[in-house]
């Protein structure tokens, strides 16, 4: 069905002579065949968002509707790949038309030429419904690429076998009850505002291993969780989304570049593939997808890319995997959101975003989650959402930063003064939360037993010295008791050698549960030992300057394998160096 342009204002094109279209229909507009998507429908006349370049669009030129909504591609291939907010292909895009990518440009977002050995797991006779694994492909080296019964298809395999396929051949035929046979291909297409379906969702109650000291301690967030990070421009946003997904403990990383620098998009693309898996050993691509949509490209194309996002993450938890989709930035998508909704004339709501910016975000986030995946075997998978929110001037009393607080558990509010002092991660200890503390309490309880206490006692302590600046700043440090300048120097010793971590140093980069808790007990051990010492009349002075102290400091550089015994022989040597003190101090 084909309609006429009446208005083109940007990206939105107004066009007559839809009456069967539907609102979500993708079309196809102007002699370029430019991809859109309707929007509103009002009689025949439908308002439709173009993802790409609309100059040199006019009234009379023709809108071809597809009847489609908009849908990704999932199959093998989608690992590795970097594609732009609708899901097209860069890579092979710049092989076709050259660095420049052409508009109305048309290549299908999976290969349909590369091969596949497909290894079937199921036989014939087999009855299957939707979810049950057919077979296997082994995508990457890190990742089997489980061949899954599409939503909506049950019945008898009629026939299935393995071999080498490309994504679009049948790999197997199932027929239902009604004894019509489908033939079923590596590949299926899913509408990226539909939720894929799953049987059951689960409370979240296993951390997500980020390798960062101030999150998996103080802030620590679930797998199947959602968290969001806010902050100014210039306080390390992007390096911690970087940091999540090169040593986060997740089987599949999708990151979605949306409407951020495209430098800082080159940033990945430069590094990923360089970067080792700490648990494969093999490139991080071989488990990332990357969703490209910077500032330089369509804005329209931004609002799709979230959920273009979000509905490969769902697949690929419907394997069964654990997934961390990053999302940067959700402000630059709810921007997209305000043009889009300006342009069609809609109320709008505080700040000039739309009114729905709220429901918009919910539904985003609320993909999110732990899940039993359908299928017969009773596997379960997960889809962490982290976006990053870039408040203009900070400000996080704007409305992104406040709908997204209401939804999200998780709060890492980065600091400019932090940054600007140089402690990175800039994750204010003092602004941020957790809400997901009491349900991973069981697991820190049963695989680190005082984890929780530590991290509390720290918290506490770090409280407290938030206090104590403000007496110092009226009366002086010397004023203070020997008890609170000790919690000044211990808060001190948990800032710069425990919370401040160094992204670009391999020593430093990524901590494991282990050394976060062995050195946070080190610094803890140090405050009791140096409070029991000046019970007994040893100097804060001396305590201060022992050896053991300016190791402590170094504790956190030692390499993995090396640090258990060198935080053990610290302990034993900061104790021997505070008994001598105490010993003295007695004496006098």
């Amino acid at each position: 069905m084909s309609g006429t342009i009446t208005k083109v204002s940007g990206p939105l094109v107004v066009a007559s002579g839809l009456a069967d279209a539907n609102v979500s229909d993708v079309v196809r507009v102007g002699s370029q065949r430019l991809i859109g998507e309707i929007l509103q429908m009002k009689g025949d006349s439908a308002s439709i968002q173009v993802y790409e370049e609309t100059s040199g669009l006019g009234p009379g030129a023709a809108v071809e509707t597809t009847g489609t909504p908009l849908s990704v591609e999932l199959g093998p291939g989608l690992l590795t790949n970097i594609y732009d907010g609708i899901q097209r292909p860069l890579t092979e895009i710049r092989d076709a038309t050259g660095d420049t990518i052409a508009r109305g440009v048309e290549v299908p977002s999976l290969n349909r030429k590369k091969v596949w050995d497909f290894t079937a797991s199921a036989k014939a006779g087999d009855t299957v419904r939707p979810g049950d694994v057919l077979g296997t492909v082994q995508e990457t080296t890190a990742i089997l690429h489980k061949i899954m019964v599409p939503p909506g298809v049950s019945g008898v395999v009629r026939s299935i076998s393995g071999g080498k396929y490309t994504v679009d051949e049948a790999v197997a035929v199932v027929r239902d009850e009604k004894g019509n046979e489908h033939q079923v291909t590596m590949m299926q297409k899913w509408p990226v505002r539909v939720a894929r379906p799953y049987k059951h969702k689960y409370m979240p109650n296993r951390p997500m291993n980020s390798g960062q000291r101030v999150i998996d301690t103080l802030f620590p967030i679930a797998k199947g969780g959602t968290a969001a990070v806010p902050g100014p421009f210039g306080s390390g946003k992007t390096v911690v989304q970087h940091q999540l997904a090169k040593w986060s403990d997740v089987d599949i990383v999708v990151y979605i570049g949306c409407g951020e620098r495209g430098n800082e998009m080159t940033d990945v693309l430069m590094e990923f593939p360089e970067l080792k898996d700490p648990r494969s050993g093999e490139s991080l691509m071989q488990r990332t997808v990357l969703i490209a949509n910077t500032s330089d490209m369509p804005v329209a194309a931004r609002e799709a890319s979230i959920y273009t996002g979000i509905t490969i993450a769902e697949y690929f938890r419907d394997m069964g995997y654990d997934v961390a989709v990053l999302a940067d930035s959700t402000s630059r998508w709810a921007e997209a959101l305000r043009e889009m909704s300006g342009r069609l004339e809609e109320m709008p709501g505080e700040e000039g975003y739309p009114a729905y910016l709220a429901s918009r975000l919910a539904q985003y986030y609320e993909r999110a989650g732990v899940v039993e995946c359908l299928g017969t075997d009773s596997r379960q998978g997960s889809i962490t959402a982290i976006g990053a929110v870039s408040p203009p001037g900070g400000d996080t009393s704007e409305p992104v930063s406040q709908s997204t607080m209401r939804i999200v558990k998780v709060f890492w509010g980065l600091d400019s003064s932090l940054a600007y002092a140089r402690h990175f991660p800039a994750i204010n200890w003092l602004t941020s939360y957790s809400l997901y503390v009491d349900t991973l309490k069981d697991w820190y309880d049963q695989k680190f037993p005082g984890f929780m206490d530590l991290r509390d006692k720290a918290l506490a302590i770090l409280q407290e010295e938030e206090s104590l600046n403000e007496i110092v700043k009226l009366v002086g440090r010397d004023s203070l008791s020997a008890a609170d300048q000790m919690t000044l120097e211990t808060a001190k010793m948990l800032r710069e050698d425990f919370l401040q971590q160094n992204a670009f140093m391999d020593e430093d980069a990524y901590s494991s549960y282990d050394k976060q808790f062995r050195l946070l007990r080190l610094i803890l051990r140090y405050d009791e030992l140096c409070r029991q010492a000046m019970d007994k009349g040893a100097s804060l002075e001396e305590l201060f300057v022992i050896p053991a102290r300016e190791r402590v400091g170094r504790a956190k550089m030692i390499l993995p394998g090396q640090y258990e015994a060198e935080y053990d022989q610290i302990e034993q040597d900061m104790k021997s160096e505070i008994q001598k003190l105490s010993a003295g101090g007695e004496d006098r």
